[in-house]
């Protein structure tokens, strides 16, 4: 039974509304079943004439990720290949021809060579940019933080290569060549 906090009135423990007054009660949730929902223990407690919630619920929500592939390979792919695929983000354009000879038509390997073979032709333009306007001081500053950008991003994707995932390279996934 619930008691109305407005005027002290019963009601059923299923009643929106009080029965006297049509005060609204607080909504009673239920958390859907194994959906990584932890009910607290106690539930509601009578507390002033009215109910208060002992604990809230704990979710754990698993966040949708729209720039990670992992599920969409063969997780023995992914074991047999992962050190070839980490060569591609260490060693740069000849970690990228490695690959290419080692790979024996990994679905895996080739994620990642497309994602590394984005950073080395941002690279390259960078280079060429910064050789173009060597002259002056900000175009040559703007590459330099550019390259230790594309240096950071490819440890990123390397740590991700450590952990069996294939997910886009940040920063660099939004230039859509090599899709």
């Amino acid at each position: 039974m619930k008691i109305c906090s407005n005027c002290g009135a019963q009601a059923m423990d299923d009643a929106a509304f009080c029965g006297e007054c049509s005060a609204q009660f607080p909504p009673m949730y239920q958390a859907p079943q194994n959906q990584g929902y932890q009910q607290p223990q106690g539930g509601y407690q009578q507390a002033q004439g009215g109910y208060q919630q002992a604990q809230g619920y704990q979710y754990q929500q698993q966040m949708y990720n729209p720039y990670d592939h992992t599920a969409e390979f063969d997780p023995k792919d992914i074991s047999d290949n992962k050190v070839i695929s980490m060569l591609v983000y260490l060693l740069g354009a000849v970690g990228i021809v490695i690959a290419l000879l080692a790979a024996n038509n990994s679905p895996y390997v080739a994620f990642h060579l497309r994602q590394a073979l984005k950073i080395v032709v941002v690279q390259v333009i960078v280079t060429i940019f910064s050789a173009l306007t060597a002259i002056l001081i900000l175009p040559l500053f703007a590459a330099s933080i550019i390259s230790v950008i594309l240096l950071v991003v490819k440890i990123i994707c390397f740590f991700q290569i450590c952990q069996g995932k294939a997910v886009e390279a940040p920063i660099i996934r939004n230039l859509k060549f090599l899709s």
